[in-house]
């Protein structure tokens, strides 16, 4: 599916322009030439990214701008033919992402729109995040919306991949990791607990295979849905 990207510009050739160019370059485009109802249609939208005029009739791109950043971090790029970096700032401030002066080529746009939609994809962290919640409180593990009880180890096991996917752990690190009293435990003590965090995982979800073992090396976090999103 294109991405959707919100064009809101009160200069008909501009906005055509930008239309153009824009969905040449493969994002699906919708066009205000008004401020008025801007922050309704976000909210119902919620577009991927949006490029902003600053004067606009009905309401401004600041109050705009300032209006969607009280319910969404979506992409906003501000467009104005004032050069006074007072309001370049302005703007900023108001979670603008980035800012483009007139007169400017069609072609800086899309490459604007790219580079900031590139800034905002979440990184395999921020994915790993979100396919499994923690709470600490209760010792818990949510997948798919549904809760998964462990151990106290094996909490801090799995916290301990989940929180850092990719990186291998040897076996030793992992001691290190959830045994702060530094007790001499055996490597099929690791071993032990990882299998029983395996079978909890396998039982919630059969998604992927979460936890994998790297032959000599230890274990590391990983689902195939995270590199490919």
């Amino acid at each position: 599916m294109s991405q959707h990207v919100l064009v809101v510009e009160d200069e008909e050739k501009i906005a055509l322009l930008h239309r153009d160019y824009l969905a040449s370059a493969g994002f699906s485009v919708t066009c205000f030439e008004q401020g008025n109802g801007v922050i309704d249609w976000v909210r119902e939208n919620k577009p991927d990214l949006i490029v902003l005029d600053l004067l606009l009739p009905g309401m401004d791109g600041h109050d705009i701008c300032k209006g969607i950043r009280a319910f969404s971090n979506v992409p906003i790029i501000m467009v104005t033919a004032k050069v006074d970096e007072v309001d370049r700032l302005i703007g900023l401030e108001l979670g603008a992402d980035d800012y483009i002066c007139k007169p400017f080529s069609a072609r800086e746009v899309v490459a604007r729109v790219r580079a900031v939609l590139r800034r905002r994809e979440p990184t395999f962290f921020e994915k790993a995040q979100a396919l499994i919640q923690f709470n600490e409180d209760n010792l818990t593990a949510n997948i798919d919306g549904r809760s998964l009880e462990l151990t106290l180890v094996e909490f801090q096991l799995l916290t301990t991949l989940v929180n850092n996917p990719g990186r291998i752990y040897s076996r030793a690190a992992l001691t290190q990791c959830i045994y702060s009293d530094h007790r001499v435990v055996s490597e099929r003590t690791i071993d032990s607990h990882i299998k029983k965090i395996r079978k909890k995982l396998h039982q919630l979800s059969d998604r992927c295979e979460f936890i994998h073992s790297v032959y000599g090396a230890g274990y590391k976090f990983e689902c195939p849905e995270l590199v490919s999103a």
